[in-house]
């Protein structure tokens, strides 16, 4: 059973006189660094001097550091980054300037399970995870609650290191919801899983091959679009407020008996199969091996996908009836 910690549970006087440094200002790293910081926390933003994250975070009031300066002397480092600019930068600028007994953390586990960084033993290794894109964090904040957060402990240099995680949840507004504890290993690869094989490519390979069925069938494009993709929303809407029951007793009775009878006709064995061959890739590190080879090469076939998903006709419809709900 996951443990599971609520506010009551967590001291956030933990990180009392404690210097935050939050490398990193994308959408995560903005967000985690203005709830810490509104929550009353030391917090100061490494990045690079003169781009555009200094100047946003300098407008939205915090303290912005190269990272070099941002990390000397911080009691936690809070590596919010991508995963692939994590390795270089970890040995160039976070490493040497680290000291002893700080906090290593992140926001998810890729660069410490594969061993993409190797943190020495005088520091805890921690991760702090909030279960949703930074804008919804942050607006979860605002409205008093939070989302919620895993946690993990890699390494406890100090003793102390789930409770620093805990508190960094607790900055953010996460035990609120509720934080759940797990290991480095469970939230890497199954967080890389769930991304492949069902939110963003199976999710995505199943909406273009109901349209490109009903195409094929000589359906309207803008009809297709409507049926497979847009609709898709208030369906995972309803899933995610009440799980799929939830979903089953909202939708007529002929849609419910049609999915429950007809679906292992889209999802069969050979699905489950392939579903097993991207977890064993997960697991064996073979898809970090091309990953890190595809970031080493440019990006060349991630840019040549990504052109080629744009220029589907699902995608040219699409444009078109969005439109069609903006408001003017």
């Amino acid at each position: 059973m996951v443990k599971i910690y609520h506010d009551s549970d967590v001291d956030l006087g933990v990180l009392d006189n404690s210097k935050i440094a939050v490398i990193g200002y994308g959408a995560q790293g903005r967000a985690q660094a203005l709830c810490l910081h509104d929550s009353g926390l030391d917090v100061v933003v490494g990045v690079r001097k003169g781009g555009p994250s200094w100047d946003k975070a300098q407008e939205d009031g915090l303290a912005v550091a190269e990272i070099p300066e941002a990390v000397k002397g911080a009691d936690v480092v809070m590596v919010l980054v991508p995963d692939e600019v994590q390795p270089d930068l970890y040995v160039e600028q976070i490493q040497p300037n680290m000291k002893n007994g700080a906090a290593l953390e992140f926001a998810h586990g890729f660069s410490i399970v594969y061993d993409l960084i190797k943190p020495p033993a005088n520091v805890d290794v921690i991760m702090m995870a909030p279960k949703s894109p930074g804008d919804m964090e942050r607006v979860a904040y605002l409205e008093g609650f939070g989302v919620p957060a895993l946690v993990a402990v890699e390494q406890d240099a100090s003793g102390n290191a789930k409770a620093i995680a805990l508190a960094l949840a607790k900055g953010i507004g996460s035990t609120r919801a509720g934080v759940f504890e797990t290991a480095f290993e469970f939230e890497c690869k199954s967080d890389l899983f769930g991304e492949q094989a069902v939110l963003c490519g199976g999710v995505t390979a199943l909406i273009k091959a109901g349209f490109d069925t009903l195409r094929e069938g000589g359906y309207p494009a803008e009809i297709a679009y409507f049926e497979v993709l847009h609709e898709l929303k208030l369906i995972v809407d309803l899933i995610q407020d009440g799980g799929l029951m939830r979903m089953w007793q909202v939708v007529s009775n002929t849609a419910e008996y049609g999915g429950l009878t007809q679906r292992d006709k889209v999802i069969t064995e050979e699905s489950k199969k392939g579903m097993k061959e991207i977890l064993a890739n997960i697991e064996s590190g073979k898809f970090m091996e091309e990953w890190r080879a595809e970031w080493r090469n440019g990006l060349h076939n991630l840019k040549a996908m990504e052109l080629s998903e744009g220029e589907e006709e699902i995608e040219q419809v699409g444009e078109g009836i969005r439109s069609l709900f903006e408001r003017r």
